[in-house]
């Protein structure tokens, strides 16, 4: 999320928002095809914590996605998957995406019907954030809550008659989506802590999915 330029899924709604910057280094979609160094692939994803989580884990892969001519797209929910893989496919584009496990029959559904193989598309089980949780665990997460000064809240939510029979991974997901911005904020935070050898696959498996579609031929 270098430099807090990400692109929203509102913003692109229109030509005039594609200007916008859609990878960490500030490589626009609209910038790329004006120049040789155009975009070769597009990861799509569902919204700003996916791909917050993407754009941080490239950096720690000592990625730089502008120059493999690469974007993340957010598309504000797979319901815009279809109008997503229209606008960047018939550019002749490569494409990749990132859904949640419950939206692969929508999203399979909008590849099929844009002649898109589903190859470089994966799903998180059931979601990013479950995905994050069980790979760094329980313990590790309430220490980054902890670290952002947020247990009282974390501890507030637990004791609620609701949440009293959930388990703490269940307390955990809840808490990370229950304020608007704070799950797009510890999707960045829970990758930032992660060890590099326990990445949920989904997103390793995305990014190198799109390198290699990037990659010029020979």
């Amino acid at each position: 999320m270098a430099n807090g330029r990400i692109a929203s899924a509102s913003a692109l709604q229109s030509t005039t928002a594609l200007r916008r910057p859609v990878a960490e280094t500030g490589l626009t979609v609209a910038d790329s095809y004006r120049r040789n160094d155009f975009v070769r692939a597009v990861v799509l994803v569902e919204g700003q914590s996916d791909l917050v989580a993407l754009l941080t884990l490239a950096r720690r892969r000592g990625r730089d996605l502008a120059a493999e001519g690469v974007a993340v797209v957010a598309m504000g929910g797979v319901t815009n998957a279809y109008a997503y893989l229209q606008r960047y496919g018939s550019r002749g584009v490569h494409l990749a995406g990132l859904y949640d496990a419950a939206e692969e029959p929508r999203m399979h559904a909008a590849l099929a019907r844009s002649g898109v193989a589903t190859d470089c598309f994966f799903g998180c089980d059931p979601d990013l954030e479950y995905e994050l949780i069980r790979a760094l665990g329980v313990e590790a997460v309430e220490a980054v809550i902890e670290r952002e000064g947020e247990s009282r809240s974390l501890r507030l939510l637990a004791g609620m008659p609701a949440q009293q029979h959930w388990s703490r991974v269940e307390v955990l997901h809840r808490f990370i989506g229950a304020r608007a911005g704070r799950k797009a904020r510890y999707a960045g935070l829970l990758v930032e802590a992660l060890d590099l050898s326990a990445v949920p696959r989904p997103l390793d498996a995305v990014l190198e999915c799109a390198r290699k579609c990037a990659a010029p031929p020979p």
